[in-house]
């Protein structure tokens, strides 16, 4: 069941995962039903619409908001992804980190700097983004499916040419 308006079970220094769809945003919750989250400055005016905005931007302000106003109508869940492989930081040094970077622009990168390496980078003192490291293993894989396709079709087109050389020869033998 998803979280309720005063019922979502965060602490201070967990991970925010809010769905938006084709990507997820990231934020961390500092208590109070407040968040710090990585967004960039074209998207100030209201949530995440387009993913394209966010591939577009190289600059982000780190903001801090109600949970609410960041989630939205979405669905969200608390989400310390790596804790199974990064040592958590203490939840009160990322709290005062958090909130010591409200209000700074920071560079932004959807692939190498973004919402989830902000927070994880916050919570962990590691910068990761398991959603970008999804997309390469399936953007390589989409490579490499192209990959395979190109060679059978080369192979195809060698196999189809070969076949007309031998016709061709057996037809010249005959006459």
């Amino acid at each position: 069941m998803a979280p309720t308006l005063f019922d979502h079970g965060a602490k201070p220094g967990d991970l925010i995962e809010i769905f938006r769809g084709t990507y997820e945003h990231w934020a961390v919750y500092i208590g109070g039903n407040e968040v710090v989250h990585l967004i960039p400055p074209s998207e100030n005016s209201g949530p995440f619409d387009s993913l394209l905005m966010l591939l577009d931007s190289s600059r982000a302000q780190v903001r801090r908001q109600k949970i609410w106003e960041v989630v939205g109508p979405h669905r969200f869940e608390i989400n310390n992804l790596l804790d199974h492989k990064y040592e958590p930081r203490q939840r009160c040094d990322i709290v005062r980190d958090a909130c010591t970077l409200v209000s700074q622009e920071l560079p932004y990168n959807a692939a190498t700097n973004n919402c989830e390496h902000f927070v994880t980078k916050l919570r962990y003192g590691e910068s990761e983004s398991l959603q970008v490291n999804r997309a390469a293993v399936i953007g390589g894989a989409a490579v490499v499916g192209v990959g395979i396709v190109a060679l059978g079709a080369a192979l195809f087109a060698s196999l189809l040419k070969d076949d007309d050389d031998n016709k061709r020869r057996h037809h010249k033998r005959q006459q």
